[in-house]
């Protein structure tokens, strides 16, 4: 049976359990908050991004989760610059153009703030620039691929959260917690 932690990753986090590259390095990495041997990152998580990360045992389901061909879902809540207007949702419903090409139609919708946990440090607020919710689902995982997308339509990304991983969401985790489940 596979192992299967799903991790809230904080902002500021690195997405993997070491910080090659930097001796001495004081950014906070995976290993400062899940200590299982043997799970590794299925997909992965920009440090100034947060929410939900998915570590397994499971080469296969590492695969299936991180490989674009497989289109597997990933929901995020973006906090963005501006009042989203209908054609900005309706642009990033079709498939933007970003510089490596057109990107895959997706689900867009704005919504309502989600009341999440502050985020340290917060975001910067202009008082002369409303910001406002969306929530995307896209189907494919090229670099920072949410927000170049929804800076191609005029809303830069203040605040990028993953919701969810195909059938796995970030219910009942504070950032920094984790659980294991059914694999």
């Amino acid at each position: 049976m596979s192992r299967i932690i799903l991790f809230n990753k904080p902002y500021g986090v690195l997405p993997q359990f070491t910080d090659k590259g930097t001796e001495g390095s004081p950014r906070p990495t995976l290993s400062q908050f899940v200590d299982v041997p043997g799970v590794y990152p299925a997909g992965r998580l920009d440090m100034d991004s947060e929410g939900l990360m998915l570590l397994t045992d499971d080469g296969r389901l590492q695969a299936r989760i991180s490989d674009p061909k497989y289109k597997m879902a990933k929901s995020y809540l973006v906090q963005v610059e501006g009042d989203v207007a209908d054609d900005a949702l309706v642009r990033l419903r079709r498939g933007v153009s970003l510089k490596d090409g057109l990107t895959l139609p997706c689900e867009a919708e704005r919504i309502a703030d989600p009341m999440l946990w502050p985020r340290d440090p917060p975001i910067r607020v202009r008082q002369s620039i409303p910001d406002g919710w969306i929530e995307l689902t896209i189907r494919e995982g090229r670099n920072r691929q949410v927000r170049r997308m929804t800076a191609a339509v005029g809303h830069p990304t203040l605040r990028l959260v993953r919701r969810a991983i195909g059938e796995w969401t970030l219910d009942g985790l504070a950032p920094g917690m984790w659980r294991e489940v059914e694999g």
